[in-house]
């Protein structure tokens, strides 16, 4: 008895991966400090969802969105709310998935010690699939972070945010959405 216990135990530990570090799984969105969600991020708060499109796609867009001719698309975007300014930066970023694999640690382990064979499958030991998120910051003339808790806009920014969000995400041809404004 005592050994197949043993033998289960060791089956399941060699089938299994030992996460590392998991990235964050955001359904819609989240409000978040930058700095605690990914380092080099600003201290403020920002607006962060799951990223799905290639790379630079939500860069193609804002740029085509609001007709920016590659000037200044990721910093200071000026957007209008009833009659106020505001502008908003965003950051591309990645958050990898990484996992310790034991199968090939084991199968090299064995290989060393009966056949005296230097590892074969050591880049197998860990490995890492990437996340990518869009983080977005928000201010004015009149606030520095227009979605901390109790600013007098964050209602109406994070109603904006929604909908550009889920205007990029259901736009396959960014053309359209100059027609849209």
């Amino acid at each position: 008895m005592k050994r197949t216990l043993l033998a289960i135990f060791v089956l399941i530990f060699l089938n299994s991966c030992i996460p590392i570090r998991i990235a964050p799984n955001i359904k819609d969105y989240k409000l978040a400090k930058g700095k605690r969600f990914k380092k080099g991020l600003p201290k403020k708060t920002v607006f962060v969802f799951e990223d799905p499109k290639d790379a630079n796609e939500f860069y193609n867009y804002i740029n085509t969105k609001f007709q920016l001719k590659d000037y200044y698309v990721d910093v200071q975007v000026p957007f209008s709310i009833q009659d106020n300014t505001f502008y908003f930066s965003f950051y591309e970023v990645e958050i990898p998935t990484k996992t310790i694999n034991l199968i090939p640690m084991a199968f090299d382990v064995i290989l060393n010690q009966t056949a005296d064979m230097d590892p074969i499958l050591e880049e197998a030991y860990s490995s890492r699939t990437g996340n990518w998120y869009i983080a977005m910051e928000v201010f004015s003339d009149t606030e520095k972070d227009c979605l901390i808790e109790g600013s007098v806009s964050r209602d109406i920014v994070l109603s904006y945010l929604r909908d550009l969000k889920n205007e990029y995400l259901a736009t396959d041809n960014y053309n359209e959405v100059v027609f849209k404004n």
